[in-house]
């Protein structure tokens, strides 16, 4: 019985190996063109030789014609199937399949030469020439003509249909690419109109059929001319300036936006129209991503036991992510709030197994806590980004701003201190120049403290820091280093503006309101902010680590400011929506303690060059630290009590800080 079964399995398998498939009919046609075919290039040959007259034609050639052709197309069919020349799928024939036909032409004509010369006679030179002619167009014309059609009867079906019109700007390798994939795909609802590019030398011409119109000055006119409603934007080397001009022009019509992402795509040859992405605000800024030298923070993380307060926050989760990156021997992420902190604790241990990750849920505010985890980890680096950052919220709650900001970065750097950690790197803001709010004042008072941590342990008297709000003789500090006047610890702050996408980012924001349809509010048409993005934020600070020598503060040059309501209407257009007529703009008003432009630096401070063109350390501002010292214990202590005049002692103590 089974090997009945084995004997039925087996012929239905002879069965399928051996069923004739449509495109073996297709073949067997193909074929039977090709040997009239060959028939016909030759009889033209020697046709068009003699005039067009038969009876022209002298019996010694017609006779070695007749003798000679039938074997060479018979012979020619099987040099053919060889090349496969009647397995392609004609209806995708490209470059590869012209060049097979080609080839096959040229062998089969070449042999045909040898042996009609060397067997029967030699024939005219045209009769060689014009057959090979011949013989390539009849053999090509049959195999591409299906495609033709096939393209010329999708072209048609679609024309009675509404099509998205779009306008490429890019008439480069990468624009080219996807011109093509838009042409092939018969799926698609896009057709390219017209395309932009800055080299006059490409005007007027043509590129598979569409026009190249002009440069980006004539974005706007063929915008309206060509009736677009789409535009993609495929020139990836292009520089951030250039792209922030160009999507600037295209910002003021209502197509949208798509782009290719970048230059490694081309690269991989990854250029198709899915490739392509919507523009994002990060474009819309024109700044070239800062380029920073991470062999070099490599080298300072590898091996080394780094904290992170407030890891579980955008900048702090971010942190994390590269440090995990870099080998160090532990990481450690210690925040207060447990979902996000556990997200960021999920996805590291996801990406690198085999980091040795402590995640610890605390406040800074708690000396017990922050010296309980020094005393048992002993980091050599700290990545200290705890801190309350919403302006208006702390304006509601000064003291809140000092305990967490100021208290608890004065806790951290002083368990740091004595638990012999090595560098700490402070996360300020650009808020803190010239403050106008109590946020702003309190990250200033951060780099006060941690500017007098580094001046007494540069003069040898770390033993002459307080130990202000913390509980001496119960954190375990006796444990520590006995002698603080051989503390080394390097202090330093990196000061950067307004992160893309942190928790609290405007954009967010104006992008649920352009969600929910409107209304966007912006406080003041006039407002504008310096941006830039979370991971060049990160890398600042982590080359901060590498370039500290103590006491400095680190200024990213972060570009041209951005207008924030110009920030808004383009972000309303890029949703697909007219600014004041689909979704409306209001203006509120400047929140407390906010102000119409941030400074980078106070002018006091001045700047100081270091290796990255876009990083410099500004001067520290000189003040008494042992009248700070004092100053800040009474602050302290006003902010524990809840007081009421909090703002004007802290104006006493933050001398730049005009609430």
């Amino acid at each position: 019985m089974k090997k009945e079964n084995d004997a039925g399995q087996q012929r239905s398998a002879k069965k399928r190996r051996f069923r004739i498939e449509h495109w073996h009919k297709m073949a067997a046609l193909l074929a039977l063109y090709d040997f009239c075919a060959l028939h016909a290039a030759y009889f033209l040959a020697l046709w068009l030789r003699f005039d067009c007259i038969y009876s022209a034609i002298p019996p010694e050639y017609l006779e070695p014609y007749r003798g000679f052709i039938t074997a060479y197309a018979a012979v020619s069919l099987v040099l053919f199937a060889a090349g496969r020349l009647y397995n392609s799928m004609w209806r995708f024939a490209g470059f590869s399949e012209l060049l097979r036909v080609l080839s096959a032409s040229v062998l089969t004509s070449v042999l045909h030469i040898l042996f009609i010369t060397v067997i029967w006679h030699r024939m005219p030179l045209s009769y060689y020439v014009w057959g090979m002619l011949l013989q390539f167009i009849f053999l090509i014309v049959i195999r591409f003509s299906y495609r033709l059609y096939l393209v010329e009867r999708q072209r048609l079906s679609q024309a009675g249909q509404l099509k998205d019109r779009a306008m490429l700007i890019g008439a480069g390798a990468a624009g080219q690419m996807i011109l093509r994939d838009l042409m092939r795909a018969a799926e698609t609802n896009v057709r390219i109109v017209c395309v932009i590019d800055d080299n006059p030398n490409k005007w007027n011409r043509f590129v598979e059929g569409v026009p190249i119109v002009g440069g980006r000055e004539d974005i706007l006119e063929n915008v309206k001319k060509y009736e677009v409603n789409k535009i993609f934007l495929a020139i990836p080397s292009a520089s951030a300036e250039a792209k922030r001009d160009i999507l600037a022009i295209c910002s003021e019509t209502d197509c949208e936006l798509k782009q290719l992402p970048g230059m490694y795509q081309f690269v991989l040859g990854q250029v198709t129209a899915s490739n392509l992405v919507n523009v994002s605000v990060e474009d819309l800024l024109g700044r070239e991503p800062i380029k920073t030298d991470m062999e070099e923070v490599f080298r300072f993380i590898n091996g080394k036991t780094v904290l992170v307060t407030g890891g579980g926050g955008s900048i702090g989760s971010e942190l994390c992510r590269q440090i995990a990156a870099h080998s160090p021997r532990r990481l450690i992420l210690f925040d207060i709030y447990e979902n996000s902190t556990n997200d960021v604790a999920l996805e590291l241990r996801e990406k690198y197994p085999s980091l040795k990750l402590e995640v610890l849920i605390g406040s800074v505010r708690d000396s017990r806590r922050i010296f309980q985890v020094f005393e048992q980890y002993r980091p050599e680096i700290v990545y200290h980004a705890a801190a309350h950052k919403h302006v208006p919220l702390m304006e509601d709650s000064p003291c809140e701003a000092i305990k967490n900001n100021a208290i608890g970065t004065y806790k951290t750097a002083y368990a740091a201190m004595v638990h012999g950690c090595m560098r700490f790197v402070l996360i300020s803001t650009d808020k803190a120049v010239n403050p106008t709010n109590v946020m702003g004042a309190s990250k200033r008072l951060c780099e006060m403290i941690i500017q007098t941590f580094d001046a007494k342990i540069r003069a040898g008297k770390a033993g002459e820091i307080p130990q202000l709000f913390t509980h001496p003789g119960e954190e375990g500090i006796e444990n520590g280093p006995r002698d603080l006047s051989g503390v080394a610890t390097q202090f330093v702050a990196v000061r950067f503006g307004n992160v893309l996408g942190s928790n609290g980012s405007v954009i967010p924001i104006f992008k649920k309101q352009i969600e929910k349809g409107g209304p966007v509010t912006v406080t003041h048409p006039d407002i504008i902010r310096y941006f830039m993005t979370i991971p060049e934020a990160v890398s600042l600070v982590m080359l901060a680590g590498t370039y500290a020598h103590g006491g400095e503060i680190f200024v990213l040059d972060m570009g041209s400011p951005v207008k924030i309501d110009t920030l808004a209407r383009n972000l309303i257009k890029m949703a697909g929506y007219v600014p004041d007529k689909d979704i409306k703009i209001e203006y509120i008003g400047l929140r407390p303690g906010e102000k119409l432009y941030e400074e980078k630096l106070m002018a006091e401070e001045g700047l100081q060059k270091t290796e990255n063109d876009l990083i410099f350390i500004g001067k520290p501002i000189p003040f008494d630290v042992d009248h700070f010292l004092s100053d800040l214990e009474e602050l302290m202590l006003a902010a524990y009590n809840n007081k009421a005049g909090i703002r004007e002692l802290l104006a006493r103590v933050v001398s730049t800080y005009q609430p």
